[in-house]
């Protein structure tokens, strides 16, 4: 099975985007105002290029990125992707998107962004992903991501589907495509990264009022040096700090030992802050 792919912004130059990089970064971090502008902007061009034309009378299921406990940054484009798309979907008289969740056994902890295609796959290879699939059947399926560099996600996806035996009608919707393959898949790490360059600029986007939790966040802040993790925390709340010790036991951080130290001191920071108000 082929499945239909649609980009919003298909990247030619490494310096050209369509979208800026730095809107990019602050959205993989937790930006839910960017989230929502890049969901909107997905689902009107998705709605202008293709929508208006097919899929009268479908019953249409919205599938975010696969995930674990943590959503990642792509959960929160999928919600206003859903707004927006339902909106068109009622004034058009057409049934509203119906949500399905892949369930994602993650294996590794490197930083996807910085491989190469092969590196990718041979890492993700490992993973496992699970869907409902009775709750599927008879409806057309839109996979949600953020970017397509390699593909290789988009092969896990379909390699799930060819296991399940899915016939479904399925697209697979990007805002963002690499399609200059001259261009090293670790342009990625360039967009991820273009505006945060340590903990401390992340200060800006969790106290922006416009904050949600994703799992690139959460293990950035495990995985940096313990004097500059810990001198981050003084200055964050203790609501933040619950729920990055909640959402990371979910994800089963506690037991990768390159998080352990970080994990720790919030383990025992939230014991003592306990203790002390009994």
């Amino acid at each position: 099975m082929i499945p239909y792919t649609y980009s919003l912004h298909k990247i030619q130059h490494t310096s050209s985007f369509g979208f800026h990089p730095d809107d990019y970064s602050r959205f993989k971090f937790g930006d839910d105002m960017v989230a929502k502008k890049f969901g909107k902007d997905l689902a009107q061009g998705f709605i202008k290029d293709f929508l208006e034309d097919n899929l009268e009378g479908e019953q249409i299921v919205v599938i975010s990125s696969p995930y674990c406990f943590i959503p990642t940054a792509t959960f929160a484009m999928k919600n206003y992707f859903v707004y927006e798309l339902n909106h068109w979907l009622v004034e058009n008289n057409r049934m509203v998107v119906q949500e399905a969740k892949v369930h994602r056994t993650i294996t590794y902890k490197d930083d996807y962004g910085a491989l190469s295609a092969e590196e990718r796959m041979k890492l993700i290879g490992n993973d496992s992903f699970h869907i409902d699939k009775d709750f599927l059947k008879d409806k057309v399926l839109f996979f949600l991501d953020d970017i397509k560099i390699t593909g290789s996600h988009e092969k896990m996806i379909m390699k799930m589907v060819k296991d399940y035996g899915l016939t479904n009608d399925i697209f697979m919707l990007y805002y963002a495509e690499l399609v200059n393959h001259d261009i090293h898949p670790n342009i990625e790490n360039f967009l991820n990264y273009h505006q945060i360059k340590s903990i401390f600029d992340l200060d800006k986007i969790i106290k922006s009022g416009n904050f949600c939790f994703n799992t690139r966040i959460v293990k950035y802040i495990l995985n940096c040096d313990f004097n500059s993790f810990s001198i981050f925390l003084e200055r964050q709340t203790d609501d933040f700090i619950t729920s990055l010790y909640n959402l990371s036991l979910g994800n089963s951080y506690h037991t990768i030992e390159c998080y352990s130290k970080n994990l720790n001191f919030i383990k025992n920071y939230l014991k003592n802050k306990n203790y002390k108000l009994i």
